[in-house]
């Protein structure tokens, strides 16, 4: 067990990037109490929401609000997304902790996601960075498709390492790793990681992963055999991808926290607690939790 962190930090990502894609409006208040909910569960680091064009996003129409509206701890990091400089100076006077900005490590999905090539987008994120940095406010970035894109297929670490290289270049302090659609292993998913490691140190690195074949877990465990230390999870498995089709949601918060407790590694978070954020944040969807953690634990309290 000397190879493995002994604690990991966990970003639940279920507020912003579990729910963006959800057909039906989920009320501010809603959102400003699944937060809640995880904060009383131990999380420390919570992407609580996105200032995004309501166009293309309706879901995230309600971000002020959502950012008004929480009760904010000294000891939690709040982190936003931002798409552009425009979409940060509408964050700015929320004070968020962090925002987080992104770059495909795909060419077509850099394409269809945000419609300019990979170079472009670090480009368009420039300036942010730069005001964000001098506002005081860290900045971390996220790598989508980095081991598999749904239009280009298997993605060459190379291309993780450019992007890596391009947000280094640019200020970017943290770099996310994400396998967005679902498709990575645990040896691409090792791949990945140490072409982002070239310019990134253990602690600026972290693994996002998508459920869709199963392998979210394995590759957690593959990142946590490299020093990993810190993952993006969402509560209840909350959320998909709209430019890949098919693939489910990001790994469950609590299905990692199960795992993470397993093998003797510190989290803070009290997993009972999780789940019943959970199974609120469930019941307003109208449907069940897809944390199979969180099914079995649920099936014994009826028991």
């Amino acid at each position: 067990m000397s190879r493995y962190p002994s604690r990991v930090q966990i970003v639940d990502v279920g507020p912003r990037d579990g729910l963006q894609n959800e057909k039906q409006p989920v009320p501010a208040a809603v959102k400003i109490a699944l937060v809640a909910r995880l904060e009383a569960a131990g999380l420390r680091r919570i992407e609580a929401t996105s200032f995004v064009s309501p166009r293309w996003v309706p879901q995230m129409a309600d971000a002020a609000e959502v950012m008004t509206g929480i009760v904010r701890r000294d000891d939690v990091v709040y982190s936003v997304l931002v798409p552009n400089l425009r979409g940060f100076e509408s964050a700015l006077p929320h004070r968020p902790d962090e925002i987080v900005v992104f770059g495909a490590a795909s060419e077509a999905f850099s394409q269809k996601n945000i419609n300019c090539s990979i170079a472009e987008s670090i480009e368009r994120f420039a300036p942010v960075v730069e005001a964000a940095r001098a506002a005081g406010i860290h900045v971390r970035g996220a790598i989508s498709c980095s081991v598999g894109c749904p239009y280009e297929g298997d993605i060459p670490p190379a291309r993780v390492e450019l992007v890596a290289r391009l947000m280094k270049a640019i200020g970017v302090q943290h770099v996310g790793v994400a396998d967005t659609i679902g498709v990575g292993t645990p040896i691409k998913t090792q791949r990945a990681l140490e072409a982002a490691l070239r310019h990134y140190s253990i602690d600026d690195v972290s693994g996002h992963y998508h459920d869709t074949y199963g392998q979210a877990l394995a590759n957690t465990l593959a990142a946590l055999e490299l020093g990993v230390w810190q993952f993006d999870a969402s509560v209840a498995g909350l959320g998909g991808c709209p430019y890949a089709k098919g693939a489910t949601g990001n790994v469950a918060t609590e299905d990692v926290v199960y795992l993470l407790h397993g093998m003797g590694i510190e989290t803070g978070i009290d997993l009972d607690r999780l789940i019943d954020a959970g199974v609120y944040i469930s019941d307003h969807l109208g449907r069940p939790t897809q944390s199979r953690v969180a099914k079995a634990i649920l099936n014994q309290r009826v028991g």
